[in-house]
């Protein structure tokens, strides 16, 4: 005899929340491989750290000065 006996509703929930659970993985699996495929592109990381929408003049590339027109 059975101590505790599972409605048919407790196995549908887990069947669901499995499946939710498959999705939410494969979401992050997703956004990892975007991620890893976007910074393995990147030919130096000084691209990287300028997108971050912030004008930041020390990774600006300095401009030579200019010589004197005679």
């Amino acid at each position: 005899m059975a101590l505790k006996v599972e409605h048919p509703l407790h196995d549908r929930r887990r069947s669901r929340n499995t499946g939710l659970g498959l999705v939410l993985v494969g979401f992050v699996a997703i956004i990892f491989g975007l991620t890893v495929v976007k910074v393995r592109s990147l030919e130096n990381i000084a691209q990287f750290e300028r997108f971050d929408h912030v004008a930041r003049p020390q990774l600006e590339p300095q401009a030579e000065p200019a010589e004197a027109t005679q």
